[in-house]
């Protein structure tokens, strides 16, 4: 009894105390709130019982464990790709409460990225256009952290976060010589990543979305596949696709699914379109540009290609459902439609941290 009404205060603390964090945080760029707030985590997380406290209010309510693709996640709710692009934050991350986090997108060469700003907030519509462009310090740099996460993990069995790695090419590679740094990155992570994803999907990287061409996936996937059967510990290899792909685009990444095999989907990404947009946002498209949007407004979007995807692929090939997960309510019910797992990414900018604790609570109430 006592632990629940302190769990009732934290909750209340929280919904009382993030909007007015996240105000102050709005008034900074995106990328300085970015790694303002996650330095500031990671100095809590450095004090001596700091970790633990933090866990003790964000954590997931209840162990609901998941095996997926051979992995056995803690709980079905990660982080996506480019919150933590070079898994400098995993251990906050943790203490937050998620099952897993994906790291990356990782090329062979750092790269700056494109130039800023190249972030931008539409808050009236819970939603964020970027084109970071795969800014990232490299597959050796990323390699060390990964391997150092590994070695502190190790003992943590029954309680281990499961890290995955988002695959990319530099700007400089041609799309010909896509695979090859595809193949490098993949090779060079191997053993530290829990899972990998190919990232083909992006639309901020010229040239990009041209890659989920059948021919060139096809190039890419195989390549990866065949090195990793030759490894005595595969990994699973999962393809993270856009929410703009055409119906026969999904048929043919449904069918390259089951040829290769992949061994799961990720969908989606950010999109290219500007639709459902309220006329607030629509003033401030002129000023910001090209870029992918993410958040409420991909909502619906994500959710038909998620439900195209469940209703082709049944229970053979896993899919992971990320794109306008606000609430938790939004994650729950992704869930309960089938979804193997959960990715959230703005909605942890509006939400705030408890969103993986909201839609624990949320789960909880459906059983």
């Amino acid at each position: 009894m006592r632990e629940d009404i302190k769990g009732k205060r934290n909750d209340y603390l929280c919904s009382m105390i993030y909007p007015l964090v996240r105000s102050l945080l709005f008034t900074l760029s995106p990328e300085q709130a970015h790694h303002f707030s996650m330095k500031c985590l990671s100095i809590a997380c450095s004090i001596p019982a700091g970790e633990s406290l933090i866990s003790s209010c964000f954590r997931f309510p209840s162990p609901i464990p998941k095996t997926v693709s051979g992995i056995e996640f803690p709980n079905p709710v990660g982080l996506g790709a480019g919150f933590d692009k070079n898994a400098q934050y995993l251990a906050p991350l943790k203490a937050l409460g998620f099952g897993f986090v994906e790291v990356g997108t990782i090329t062979p060469l750092a790269q700056p990225g494109n130039d800023k700003p190249r972030l931008f907030r539409l808050p009236a519509d819970e939603a964020l256009i970027n084109r970071m462009g795969f800014n990232n310090d490299g597959m050796e740099a990323v390699k060390s952290r990964l391997a150092n996460w590994k070695n502190r993990e190790t003992s943590c069995s029954k309680n281990r976060m499961i890290v995955g790695a988002n695959l990319g090419k530099n700007k400089i590679t041609p799309n010909e010589d896509a695979w090859k740094d595809y193949l490098k990155v993949f090779q060079h992570l191997h053993e530290e990543a829990d899972y990998f994803v190919v990232n083909v999907s992006s639309p901020n990287t010229p040239g990009l979305r041209e890659l989920q061409d059948k021919g060139a996936l096809l190039q890419i996937t195989e390549r990866l596949q065949h090195y990793n059967q030759g490894m005595q510990n595969p990994k699973p290899i999962w393809l993270k696709i856009a929410p703009d792909l055409s119906i026969e685009q999904l048929n043919d990444i449904v069918e390259l699914a089951n040829r290769v095999p992949l061994n799961g989907l990720v969908a989606t990404n950010t999109t290219i379109s500007r639709e459902n947009l309220s006329p607030a946002s629509r003033e401030k498209l002129a000023g910001i540009g090209m870029g992918g949007l993410s958040g409420k407004p991909l909502q619906s979007l994500s959710k038909n290609v998620f439900h195209y995807l469940k209703k082709q692929c049944g229970d053979s090939i896993p899919i992971i459902s990320s794109g306008g997960i606000i609430t938790g309510s939004d994650g729950a019910q992704r869930l309960l439609d089938g979804a193997d797992l959960i990715q959230i990414w703005t909605g942890f900018i509006y939400s705030g941290p408890s969103l993986v604790k909201q839609i624990g609570k949320e789960l909880a109430s459906h059983q």
